[in-house]
């Protein structure tokens, strides 16, 4: 295993995506609002065949071709354009995410977004990167000062309980916060979070792939992740909060359990 291999898969898988994010797209629907492009398959397709000859032995649990189980001893976390929609829309905020786990835990990540040619990345024990830059989570303490990043579920398109909550949790912790930022990406926004430019995350219905490198990541510049309970979490959790580590208690009192 090697992060510079790693780092290089993400760097060449994001040229197919540069090269879509400026191109006529064919968009097609895999649910009521969750969008795939053929630069989705593609770039998943590329990284897939780049790994298998790299990283022999992990299972590779990709986002457009991965069905059953999420669980491994090792594997391979893939999201080949985190943020398709905002990628559609010709919106820069999304991100190639690897992530590496082994036994459970997270060991190499990387997330690149190749429209700002950003490459954060991170090894078990050894620091959070933005390129050669280490990342440490801001030190705001005061919730009522942090600005808070989060996400829509794709059920929200059946007004069902999944929706309910978004609007609930946003009720209880908007007076209590600076600002609320939607951005449309889990993998950059928890990268943002290392970086220190925003204090907190939250979401529900995200995939391992989603969240795989970016919890590696922000634990690596000094963030918390956990569930909406405040356990450690896992990848059959629906929810995940995360944060500076500061303002984690505080949010978790603010947020409701689903």
């Amino acid at each position: 295993m090697n992060i510079e291999t790693l780092k290089q898969i993400a760097l060449d898988a994001g040229k197919i995506v540069k090269e879509g994010y400026h191109s006529t797209k064919e968009v097609k629907h895999k649910g009521t609002v969750d969008l795939v492009t053929e630069y989705d398959v593609k770039t998943e397709q590329f990284v897939l065949a780049q790994l298998k000859e790299t990283f022999p032995g992990y299972t590779l649990v990709g986002e457009e071709s991965h069905s059953g189980s999420y669980h491994y001893d090792k594997a391979i976390y893939i999201d080949p354009i985190d943020g398709t929609t905002n990628f559609v829309h010709g919106i820069p905020h999304l991100a190639v995410s690897i992530g590496v786990w082994e036994k459970g835990e997270p060991t190499l990540a990387v997330v690149y977004n190749p429209i700002l040619d950003e490459l954060f990345w991170a090894e078990k024990g050894k620091g959070a990167y933005l390129g050669e830059t280490k990342l440490q989570v801001s030190e705001q303490a005061q919730l009522q000062s942090a600005l808070i990043a989060t996400g829509f579920p794709y059920a929200k398109a059946d007004a069902g309980p999944e929706y309910r909550w978004v609007i609930e949790c946003m009720t209880r912790i908007l007076p209590y916060i600076q600002d609320i930022r939607r951005l449309g990406a889990a993998a950059p926004d928890l990268c943002y979070l290392a970086q220190g430019k925003t204090e907190a995350f939250y979401e529900i219905d995200l995939k391992p792939w989603d969240v795989a490198a970016g919890i590696l990541i922000l634990r690596e510049a000094g963030g918390k992740v956990s569930n909406v309970k405040g356990e450690p979490y896992n990848f059959d959790d629906k929810s995940i909060v995360a944060s500076n580590g500061h303002v984690h208690t505080q949010l978790l009192d603010k947020l409701v359990e689903i």
